[in-house]
Order: structure tokens, then C-alpha cells, then sequence
């Protein structure tokens, strides 16, 4: 009879690789969650890009911006108040009512201060202007 020798990993050598993995994930942790609020800005800017293509795919459906008073909803489900849509997608434009990172609603005006129309975040602390992380992340200023 033959001895049949089984292969597989030393406990020595699974301690060594934990250990590995735990000094890597020491050095990189702090790098990746000292940024949360950088990555809330850069998820903001890129839901602003979002739904400012949707906005344009509604201006191209039914000729015209949603207006201030139907807000960024006209995005979601079909106003109901002037002036209403010709040509509204069924399926809308988004699946939900965005929200900034922080947990407000996007600012919609129509027609814009800034363009034919303005479309913001007011940032970390929730109040216009501010500076660096706390700045407003609109569609008009490139940052």
C-alpha cells in the first residue's frame, strides 16, 4: 500500500500571511479613510454630471427644462403642473429623487444665474459659499 502525503498550508505559514495582510491593510487604511469627505465631494460632482444628462435628456423629449417649481422630481415621476411635458419617458429620467452626499436635496433653479440652469450642492456644511471641502459643488464651476 501506497502512503498517499497530503499537500496543504503550515499553520506557520497561514500566520505569516495574516500578518502580511495586517501591515498592508495598516498602511493603506488610513490613507483611504482619512478622505471620506473628499470622496463625498467627488461623489457629488459626479452625481451633478449625472443628472444634469438627465436633465438634458428631458429638455430633449419635450423641448424645455423642468421648471423650478417641478424640480429635479420631474426627473423621477411626470409633473403634473405647467408646464407639463409632451413627451415624458415613461420610465423617467431617474429612478429616485437625488440626494447629495451629506443627505440634502440638490438645489434646481430654472432658468439659472448661471446658464440656462443651476445645479448645486451646498456642500459638507450646508450652507452657500464656504471654502475647500465645505465649498459648494455646483454645475457652473469647474474645480
Amino acid at each position: 500500500m501506497k502512503r498517499q502525503v497530503q499537500r496543504g498550508f503550515t499553520l506557520i505559514e497561514i500566520m505569516v500571511v495574516v500578518v502580511i495582510l495586517g501591515i498592508l491593510a495598516a498602511m493603506v487604511a488610513p490613507k483611504i479613510l482619512s478622505r471620506p469627505d473628499q470622496a463625498k465631494v467627488t461623489v457629488a460632482r459626479s452625481d451633478i454630471e449625472t443628472i444634469s444628462q438627465a436633465l438634458e435628456l428631458f429638455r430633449l423629449d419635450n423641448g424645455f427644462y423642468p421648471s423650478t417649481d417641478q424640480g429635479l422630481d420631474a426627473l423621477v415621476k411626470k409633473p403634473t403642473i405647467t408646464p407639463e411635458p409632451r413627451n415624458w419617458n415613461p420610465e423617467g429620467y431617474l429612478k429616485k429623487a437625488p440626494v447629495d452626499p451629506w443627505g440634502n436635496a440638490y438645489i434646481y433653479l430654472q432658468p439659472g444665474n448661471h446658464g440656462k440652469y443651476d445645479l448645486y450642492s451646498l456642500g459638507a456644511d450646508g450652507r452657500e459659499g464656504g471654502e475647500g471641502l465645505e465649498a459648494d459643488i455646483t454645475n457652473w464651476e469647474e474645480s
